[in-house]
């Protein structure tokens, strides 16, 4: 066979094998596309905007403890060494972060075996700014989740409900975390609230503060109640404001270290 014609047939071949993935793709893509539409009908009504919701943070973070949450040590650099390299030393509460079952149970689940299903899913938004303006320990309460229910319809099984009290705009400010003097404040649930969502099937709370329990709290009702029911929360979230009260769907990159009780998240919300 002489040489052209070696070269023609490997271009046939080649462009037949192009055609026949480039056909693969475009079916694998429309099922992929059917199965989330059937699955997860919020997706299928995305508009492609994607709204971040984690804060950057560093060791200069606001924390409960007051203690830096993350430490950066230079273990490699450019310049001597070709590339840069951190060693971190990251306490798992810190920044925008989980609390899992186990952080406020005895064996209760751990970060790395959340069910998936529950890290991608509807997100619906309680907005308390305006309670929140004149009381800076104030709470969702059971009546707010009813007059969003009232307002938005029924909240879906295995939502993720959150918290907008405006409070991820003090980052950076010594009101994110507290009083001048010293002592903790800042909104969170009730635990007439978080009562009436396990009753709706939510499968996880957030907050725009520190805790899921306001900054007064002694007893971290909420921590106690809602976490060992096997559901989780989220803390330290940010940008809520730039979202409706219903609609959106979140992405919770959860992290998957082993026996862990929660740990940094990046989370995403698409609309």
């Amino acid at each position: 066979m002489c040489n052209a014609c070696l070269i023609e047939n490997v271009k046939s071949s080649m462009l037949s094998r192009r055609a026949l993935f480039t056909g693969a793709a475009a079916v694998t893509a429309a099922s992929v596309a059917s199965g989330l539409i059937s699955a997860r009908p919020a997706l299928a009504q995305a508009t492609g905007k994607v709204v971040d919701l984690t804060h950057t943070y560093d060791s200069d973070f606001p924390t409960f403890d007051g203690k830096p949450g993350i430490l950066f040590d230079v273990d490699k650099t450019f310049a001597a060494d070709g590339y840069n390299l951190f060693k971190l030393t990251i306490f798992e509460h810190t920044g925008t972060h989980i609390d899992t079952p186990l952080h406020f149970s005895d064996g209760g689940t751990s970060v790395d075996a959340l069910p998936v299903e529950n890290l991608v899913c509807p997100l619906c938004i309680i907005d308390i700014t305006a309670k929140a303006a004149d009381d800076a320990n104030a709470t969702v309460e059971a009546e707010d989740i009813e007059a969003w229910i009232s307002a938005n319809g029924e909240i879906p099984a295995g939502a993720c409900v959150a918290m907008h009290s405006g409070w991820a705009a003090k980052v950076g400010d010594t009101t994110f975390r507290g009083t001048a003097d010293g002592a903790l404040a800042f909104p969170g649930f009730g635990k007439s609230a978080t009562d009436l969502l396990m009753e709706t099937g939510a499968a996880s709370i957030g907050v725009d503060t520190m805790s899921l329990d306001p900054g007064n709290s002694a007893d971290f009702a909420v921590h106690y109640s809602w976490l060992p029911s096997g559901r989780f929360g989220i803390e330290g979230l940010a940008n809520l404001d730039q979202l409706p009260a219903t609609g959106a769907t979140v992405f919770i990159g959860a992290p998957k270290h082993r026996g862990g009780t929660g740990g940094p998240a990046r989370v995403m919300a698409m609309l």
